[in-house]
């Protein structure tokens, strides 16, 4: 597993700079990991006979890894392990954080966190990180199941793919605050402002075939 050199912040490229908004931005490695390990799901871009193809999928962080699986068929996973040197892929995750209306239709907006990520995934061959990746995966859904459910078996590993995409071209983006409406329109007799957007768990519903006396875990609970 190729060393990534550990700073506070990641370093910017051509790649990473948004060409709009580029004070949005953010680099520093806090900012994107907050982001990233909110998310449940991610966007996997990479080419596919020449064209894009863009999937969305769960994954997993550890350190300055992201780790995604699949099964053994799964075309980019089947693609990040022929390929030389890798699969050339494109990751990103966005949380959105509030409706912006503006008083005009052009300044409406919303306020969001994302993460982009630019980089070349392998596929994972050695067995003790693959195992390590997947319960990064089922941690990072709901932190502390993979000690509380039974581990993959042999077969099931065998049928199981799994990528890493090692954090080094990396950049987070956020927008916060009200709407951003013209001078001329501020006297408009529009409403604006900004309507928060937040997930919201349920209380867990156990399954119809749990055994009895089996409590909600306490994981579960602090969600």
């Amino acid at each position: 597993m190729t060393a990534t050199p550990v700073t506070d912040a990641y370093t910017p490229t051509d790649r990473t700079v948004p060409t709009r908004s580029a004070k949005r931005a953010h680099y520093d490695r806090e900012t994107v990991h907050s982001i990233l390990d909110q998310a449940y799901v991610c966007h996997l871009g990479f080419i596919r006979d020449g064209a894009p193809v863009v999937l969305p999928t769960l994954f997993g962080r550890v350190g300055d890894a992201l780790y995604i699986h699949g099964s053994t068929g799964s075309r980019p996973l089947l693609a990040a392990g022929k390929a030389d040197p890798g699969l050339a892929v494109c990751v990103t995750v966005t949380h959105v954080d509030g409706l912006v209306l503006a008083r005009s239709a052009f300044h409406h907006s919303i306020n969001y966190r994302s993460v982009v990520v630019h980089g070349t995934a392998y596929q994972v061959t050695d067995e003790e990180e693959c195992r390590m990746a997947l319960d990064a995966l089922v941690d990072h859904v709901v932190p502390g199941r993979s000690a509380d459910s039974r581990p993959a078996n042999a077969k099931e590993l065998a049928a199981t793919a799994v990528i890493r995409l090692d954090l080094t071209e990396v950049s987070a983006k956020i927008r916060t605050g009200g709407p951003n409406d013209d001078a001329e329109d501020m006297d408009l007799p529009h409403w604006a402002g900004v309507v928060p957007v937040a997930p919201v768990y349920g209380a867990p519903e156990p399954a119809a075939d749990l055994a009895p006396g089996i409590a909600t875990p306490g994981y579960l609970a602090a969600l």
